[in-house]
C-alpha cells in the first residue's frame, strides 16, 4: 500500500489535505479444471480528506481489471520510493529477483546463478523480503548452500570439500521438510552483490527479518535447533529469541528478548525506536496465549504492551494467539493494531489505548491485514459471506471508524448462523480450571420443508488449540448448500477463551474435549428443534479427527456416519513417528524433555486415551482421508484404524492421497476430499 501524493485545499479557512492512496491487494483462487491455485492482484485508487486530526476516504475509484501474479514467491514495496521487489521462479527453476520502478523493470538478478545460498524462503514462518531505509539494500532468507553436517568426510585433491549425500540433514518438520538451514541475505541492488549476513550463531536458524533504523542493523527470530528440530508450523511454544547482529560484521550478535522463551513477530515502529513482538512459553501446548512486548531500542528496555488472558469477560480483550499483521503501527508510533481469536469470533484490537473499534454485528469475523499511515486494511466475512474487503483510518481514541467497502464478494448464501455459548454439566466441570465455558457456530439452511427435519453434521477443528470462528468456511457453506446443518464446535482448548481454558485440557484429551463436543450436540439439539437428532454425523481433521473417532467409539448408537481427514488414532504409535514428539507428551500431561525415553507407563497412558480403544464398538460407517508425506501425524494412524473395522467387518472407506501432507492441501485432494465426504454423508444419513 503506497501514500502517492498529496495536496491541500482551504474551505472556510480551515486547511484541508487531500491524499492519494493506491492500495494493491493479492488473492489466490482454486482452478478445478487445472488442479492449480492461482494468484492474482487487484489494484485501487482512494481519495482521503483530512481536517485537523481526523481522516475520512471521500473516494474509492473502481479497481482495473484483476492481474495474474505469474510465479511470484515474494513481493515488497520500498516505503518511500514505490520501487516494487519480487522473487520470482523461472520454468527452469532459476529464482529472479526483479527491481520495478513506475518506468518498467529497473534490475534483475539470477539468485541461483549467482550460487551464494540455496533455495529462497517464501514461507510464513521464515520467509521475508525486507527494505533497508535507504532503499539501496534488501534482506531475505535461504537455506544455505552448506551442508548442515559437522561431519564432513575432509577434502578432494583440488581442495573442495566432499559432502556425503547419504548423511541425514535434518528438517523443520510438517510443512517445511526442505526447510533445514536457513540464513540471512543481503543484496546490495547498486552492484548486485549478493552476501551471506556473518555473525549468526551456528545453534540457530533465523528468519522473520527485518532492517533496524540505518540499515546497518538487523534484527531476527533465531529458532534453536539443537539438541534436534522439532516441527515448527502450527506451534509457537518453540525456544527462540530476537536477535540483532551488526550487519556483514561477524560475532556482533545480541540477544534482545528474554531466554527461555518463545517469540516471534518482531515489527518495528514507524519512527524506528520501537520493537514490539511476540512472546509464549517453552513447550506445553503448541499454541498459546501470547504476550505482547516492546523493546526501546535507545533504552533498551523491555515493557509488556498485552499480558496473557487467563479468563475471558464480556467485554474485553480475549488475548493474543495468532502472529501480528507485517505492517501494524499506527502513524504516530504509539499504538498498535491487530487482530485474534475472541470467544466465537476474529475481532481486531488497538493497544495501549486498548480500543475498540466498534465492528459491525453484521459479520462473524474481522481480520486486519495491514495498516499503513493509519490506513486500516481488513477482511471480513461470515458463515454465509464469503470474504469482503474493507478499508478505514485509524480514529482517535474515542471516535468511529467509517469502514469503506472495496470488493464485495462475487456471491452470498442465503444461511443462516447463530453463536451457542455452552456450559459444561457440574460433572464435566473441571475442578482445576474451574468455570470455563466454550461456544459453538451452528449453520443451517434458511429454508427447508416444513416439519422435516435437517440432519446435523459435528465439524470439530484440530489443533487442539485453534479456533472455528463465525466467518466463511467453504465446506461449511458447501454442506449446507447440500442441505445438511452443521455444528462448529470450539470446546474447552480452544483458542479464543483465554490461557486457562488452553491449559484445562492438558492432560485432558479424549475425555474434556469429547464430553465437550457432545454437550455442544445436545445443547444444540435442545435448542433447535428443526435439527434431527436420528440423523447425525461427525467430520474432522488432525486432533478434530482424533475426536470424530473417538465419538463414534464413545457413542455408538447416537452417530450415523464419520468422516476423518489425518486423524490421531493410536497416540503410543504416534509417538516415535510425529515431528511434534513433545505434543505427544504434554497432551497426555507428562512433561517433556529432548532426552526423553518412552517408558511403559507413558505408553499406556497415550493408549488409554486414544480412539483405537474405542474401536471395536464403532458402528457408524467411517471414512479416512490420508496424506502420505504427513510429517504431523502418520498415516499409518489412519491405516491402524482402517484394518481394526476391516477386520470387524465394518464398513470402512479409505482415501490416499500419495502427495500430499498433513493438511491435504492440494487442489485437487481438496476437491476430493469435499466430494467423497459429501457423498459419503448423503450416503449414510
Amino acid at each position: 500500500m503506497r501514500n502517492d501524493r498529496r495536496a491541500v485545499f482551504f474551505s472556510f479557512f480551515r486547511p484541508v489535505i487531500v491524499t492519494c492512496f493506491s492500495l494493491c491487494s493479492e488473492w489466490s483462487q482454486n482452478n478445478l479444471v487445472g488442479g492449480s491455485r492461482l494468484r492474482y492482484m487487484q489494484q485501487w485508487t482512494l481519495l482521503a480528506e483530512q481536517r485537523n486530526d481526523c481522516k475520512n476516504l471521500q473516494t474509492v475509484l473502481p479497481p482495473g481489471p484483476c492481474a495474474p501474479l505469474q510465479a511470484e514467491l515474494l513481493s515488497s514495496f520500498s516505503p518511500v520510493r514505490g520501487l516494487r521487489a519480487v522473487v520470482r521462479e523461472t520454468t527452469g527453476s532459476h529464482q529472479i529477483l526483479e527491481i520495478w520502478d513506475s518506468h518498467g523493470l529497473r534490475k534483475t538478478l539470477d539468485l541461483t546463478a549467482l550460487n551464494k545460498h540455496g533455495r529462497v524462503y517464501n514461507d510464513a514462518q521464515f520467509g521475508c523480503l525486507s527494505w533497508s531505509g535507504c532503499e539501496s539494500r534488501l534482506l531475505y532468507v535461504a537455506e544455505s548452500n552448506q551442508s548442515s553436517s559437522p561431519d564432513l568426510p575432509g577434502k578432494s585433491p583440488c581442495g573442495k570439500s566432499l559432502q556425503d549425500r547419504s548423511v541425514y540433514r535434518e528438517d523443520w518438520g510438517e510443512g517445511l521438510t526442505s526447510k533445514s538451514l536457513p540464513v540471512l541475505c543481503v543484496v546490495e541492488l547498486e552492484t548486485g552483490n549478493v552476501s551471506v549476513l556473518r555473525g549468526v550463531p551456528s545453534h540457530i536458524s533465523p528468519g522473520q527479518a527485518l532492517w533496524a533504523p540505518g540499515s546497518h542493523v538487523v534484527v531476527f527470530v533465531g529458532w534453536s535447533h539443537e539438541p534436534f528440530r522439532l516441527g515448527l508450523k502450527f506451534c509457537s511454544n518453540r525456544r527462540s529469541a530476537n536477535l540483532s547482529p551488526l550487519f556483514n560484521v561477524c560475532g556482533r550478535t545480541e540477544c534482545l528478548s528474554e531466554a527461555d522463551v518463545s517469540v516471534f513477530s518482531p515489527r518495528l515502529s514507524p519512527d524506528g525506536t520501537t520493537l514490539v513482538y511476540l512472546q509464549g512459553r517453552v513447550f506445553g501446548p503448541h499454541n498459546q496465549c501470547v504476550s505482547l512486548h516492546q523493546y526501546d531500542l535507545h533504552s533498551k528496555k523491555t515493557s509488556i504492551l498485552m499480558d496473557v488472558v487467563n479468563r475471558t469477560n464480556a467485554g474485553e480483550c480475549a488475548g493474543i494467539y495468532e502472529s501480528l499483521p507485517s505492517s501494524c503501527w499506527s502513524a504516530d508510533s504509539q499504538r498498535v493494531v491487530f487482530s485474534s481469536a475472541c470467544r466465537n469470533r476474529k475481532i481486531i484490537k488497538v493497544t495501549l489505548f486498548y480500543l475498540d473499534l466498534y465492528l459491525s454485528e453484521f459479520y462473524g469475523s474481522w481480520k486486519l491485514l495491514a495498516i499503513q499511515k493509519d490506513l486500516m486494511v481488513i477482511y471480513c466475512s461470515s458463515p454465509n459471506t464469503p470474504p469482503t474487503l474493507r478499508v478505514g483510518f485509524l480514529p482517535p481514541v474515542g471516535c468511529y471508524v467509517d469502514w469503506q467497502t472495496l470488493h464485495q464478494p462475487g456471491l452470498t448464501f442465503d444461511l443462516r448462523w447463530t453463536v451457542l455459548d455452552v456450559t459444561p454439566t457440574t460433572e464435566e466441570d473441571n475442578t482445576e480450571y474451574s468455570g470455563l465455558d466454550f461456544g459453538a457456530v451452528l449453520v443451517k439452511p434458511r429454508d427447508h420443508f416444513h416439519g422435516a427435519k435437517i440432519p446435523l453434521v459435528v465439524f470439530i477443528h484440530g489443533g487442539p488449540h485453534s479456533q472455528f470462528p463465525a466467518e466463511w468456511n467453504s465446506t461449511t457453506a458447501g454442506l449446507v448448500k447440500l442441505g445438511f446443518a452443521v455444528l462448529m464446535v470450539n470446546y474447552r482448548g480452544s483458542t479464543g477463551f483465554g490461557q486457562d481454558s488452553i491449559l484445562s485440557l492438558i492432560g485432558r484429551i479424549g475425555t474434556q474435549d469429547v464430553k465437550d463436543v457432545q454437550r455442544a450436540v445436545t445443547t444444540a439439539l435442545q435448542r433447535d428443534a428443526t435439527l434431527d437428532p436420528k440423523r447425525l454425523a461427525v467430520i474432522g481433521g488432525s486432533h478434530g479427527g482424533f475426536l470424530s473417532c473417538h465419538l463414534v467409539g464413545q457413542y455408538p448408537d447416537l452417530y450415523r456416519a464419520c468422516a476423518a481427514r489425518n486423524p490421531v488414532i493410536n497416540a503410543a504409535t504416534l509417538l516415535g513417528t510425529s515431528d511434534i514428539v513433545d505434543w505427544r507428551y504434554s497432551s497426555v500431561g507428562l512433561m517433556y524433555s529432548y532426552d526423553q525415553i518412552p517408558t511403559a507407563e507413558a505408553l499406556a497412558i497415550m493408549l488409554e486415551r486414544s480412539p483405537i480403544t474405542h474401536a471395536a464398538q464403532i458402528q457408524a460407517p467411517v471414512l479416512l482421508m490420508l496424506g502420505a508425506k504427513d510429517r504431523r501425524v502418520s498415516p499409518h494412524q489412519g491405516l491402524e484404524l482402517y484394518r481394526a473395522l476391516k477386520s470387524r467387518d465394518s464398513p470402512v472407506r479409505l482415501l490416499w492421497f500419495p502427495e500430499d501432507g498433513h493438511s491435504l492441501a492440494r487442489v485437487d485432494t481438496q476437491a476430493d476430499c469435499f466430494l467423497n465426504t459429501a457423498l459419503w454423508l448423503q450416503q449414510h444419513l
